[in-house]
């Protein structure tokens, strides 16, 4: 007979921890990477973060150094090859390799009626090449640490697919195929791949007022950064045999 507390014990000790793993966040600035480089660093991984502002990097550094643990960041576009191996340059030499990646930084978009080509080039490099690139390096890191995670944050844009943002849509649409294929690409090598893709959530990418986001928020019709943040890390501390494949979060009262 196996009591209450034995049982619960049992089931928390298979979780694994964040604590000491080398996380890199892209767009680790605001809204969901800065919530979720906060939470992993109260957890005591070890964050490095960069983002496009310097204003944005200050702050999300003060309050990563108040959690108390080894958090780096700095300047850098991800529309930027040089911009990309110059982080992983700093990824080697400040975590000196790499056990979890989170693509998260993108940019929102409209539709492609709108706008012209080097707009639409920007876009797609951010929200999709970004994401390739940034992978490609990771598990280049990862398979000689002998695996690691990989969380692609997508959108349930690629779900809804609704009119007026298809530029956004086809570049959330690719990552959801790319997450996929790249699963199967390397799980053999102990690296698992996951999906997130979030409903309408309060962040600086979306042109709600913070007023209004805060009673969206309250009215259940829109999500906080944090409640992402809170899933990523439900994902990163599941047991190795567990592969969460795609996870979709959004507003208890949105409609898809």
């Amino acid at each position: 007979m196996v009591s209450k507390a034995e049982f619960l014990k049992a089931l928390e000790e298979e979780r694994q921890s964040v604590r000491g793993k080398r996380v890199l966040i892209t767009g680790g600035t605001t809204g969901i990477g800065r919530a979720t480089a906060l939470l992993l660093a109260a957890h005591d991984a070890r964050v490095l973060i960069f983002g496009r502002h310097e204003p944005e990097l200050e702050s999300a550094m003060r309050d990563l150094r108040d959690m108390g643990g080894e958090a780096h960041g700095l300047i850098a576009d991800v529309t930027s090859e040089e911009d990309i191996r110059r982080v992983f340059a700093e990824v080697d030499a400040r975590l000196g390799g790499l056990d979890i990646l989170i693509n998260n930084a993108a940019l929102p978009a409209r539709s492609v009626l709108e706008d012209d080509y080097a707009h639409w080039e920007y876009v797609v490099k951010a929200n999709l090449l970004g994401y390739l690139a940034c992978s490609r390096l990771a598990v280049d890191r990862m398979r000689a640490n002998g695996g690691g995670q990989i969380i692609n944050i997508g959108s349930m844009s690629a779900v809804k697919r609704e009119g007026g943002s298809s530029l956004y849509v086809a570049t959330k649409s690719a990552v959801q195929g790319f997450t996929e294929a790249l699963r199967k690409e390397a799980n053999n090598d102990g690296i698992r791949v996951v999906l997130i893709e979030p409903g309408l959530v309060g962040t600086d990418l979306n042109d709600v007022p913070p007023p209004k986001q805060q009673e969206m928020e309250a009215d259940m019709r829109m999500l906080k950064a944090e409640d992402i943040a809170v899933c990523i890390h439900f994902i990163l501390t599941e047991p190795q045999r567990v592969d969460m494949i795609v996870v979709q979060v959004r507003p208890h009262l949105q409609i898809i």
